[in-house]
Parts: structure tokens; sequence; C-alpha cells
């Protein structure tokens, strides 16, 4: 997998590029237009973006030229507000400018894999938001339904990853392998047809309770 680290301190490109050695083949620019150049000749999976960088028109103009392109957004001074507005643009990551080498590798593994990485509070305040619009009860007797087909095992997996966990911190706190934790999310996306996490964690929070019918 290809990816471009995009940002005008070069102190944060060296750090990135520093973490991402040896996993993935990077290249690095240091202004949008350099960005768009780049991307011109080479073809990037996923683009780490410093959001000191770039401001909200900036990003909506650039996603439009690269629809096709994965962003993870990478913030000085994390904000939820802020990830909610740049994740209605289409990022497909939000996190800590300084986030530590192993979470930044799990981040990407995500992303790779067609995920959304995203920190427990922005989580949670999707789930809240999503639970606010969610007026049909019907919904949440659906949700609550697929969340039932999950094994024990699964369903502690599932509340972990609602929670924020990655599968690193999952795998710490059961106490299994990381690869175990794979496993069981690739039948816990298919037995609730979520696909990925910012989906499940959602399904999870619509269906801890089903709607009291008389």
């Amino acid at each position: 997998m290809a990816i471009l680290l995009s940002s005008a301190n070069s102190s944060v490109l060296t750090r990135w590029a520093d973490y991402l050695n040896g996993y993935y083949e990077t290249k690095q620019v240091q202004s949008l237009s350099e960005l768009n150049k780049m991307h011109v000749t080479k073809k990037f999976d996923v683009i780490l973006l410093h959001r000191t960088m770039i401001d909200i028109p900036a990003f909506a103009r650039l996603i439009k030229t690269l629809p096709m392109v994965r962003f993870f957004l990478l913030s000085d001074r994390p904000d939820e507000d802020e990830a909610m507005t740049f994740l209605r643009l289409g990022i497909v990551g939000y996190g800590n400018t300084y986030i530590s080498p192993p979470r930044l590798i799990e981040a990407l593994r995500v992303i790779a894999n067609g995920g959304v990485w995203l920190g427990q509070k922005i989580i949670q305040r999707l789930i809240m938001d999503t639970a606010h619009h969610a007026k049909e009860e019907d919904k949440k007797d659906d949700a609550f339904l697929l969340v039932a087909k999950l094994t024990k095992s699964q369903r502690k997996i599932a509340e972990l990853v609602a929670r924020g966990q990655s599968n690193l911190e999952i795998a710490a706190n059961l106490k299994i392998t990381e690869r175990t934790v794979k496993a069981h999310l690739t039948s816990i996306y298919e037995k609730t047809k979520t696909g990925n996490r910012l989906n499940l964690a959602l399904l999870m929070n619509l269906g801890k309770n089903p709607s009291v019918k008389p």
C-alpha cells in the first residue's frame, strides 16, 4: 500500500516516515500544490494529511479532485466538532498528529481493509447522533436481533470496538492474540452485516435494548 505523507512541518513528516518505515511505501510533500502534482505521477492508497496544512473549503475541493483516495486527517489538537465536519466531507480516519507508532500502524490496517479509524470520543459522538436520529423503533428491534446472533466472546469484542478500542487493545484486554481478534471480527461483520468498525459500533449502541411493544 502506497501512502503519501502531507505536512508543512518537516519534523512531523520525519516522525511519520520513521514510524512507517518497513511497513509501507511512503512519499512526502509539504504543500497542497505538491500533493496534487505528486498524485498525478503516482497513485496513493492513503494520504496522511496534517490538519495545519489545510482548511475546510480547501479539503472539500481536494476530495472532489481525488474521490478514490482515503484521507487520514491528523490534528495537533483533536476536536470532536472538527472531526465531525471532516467526516461529513469524506475522511476515513481522524487522530492526533503525535499518535503512537502501534496505533498508527493499526489505524492504517483498518483503513486499508475498508474501515474507518476514529477515537473513542468521536465514535461515541456518532453513536449519540445516530441514536438521536433513529426515530423508527423497528430499527432498534432489527439491531437487537443482529447483535443477538453473536456469541458471548464475539459480543465482548464488538462492545470493545464500540468503545473505540483498537485490535491491539482488545487483544491485550482479553488476553488473546491480535490474529484471533481479527478472525472474530470477520465473523462479527458477517453476522451483523456491518462491514467495518464504525458501522459495528453504531449497531452495538442501537441494539442494546429492543423497543417495548404492547
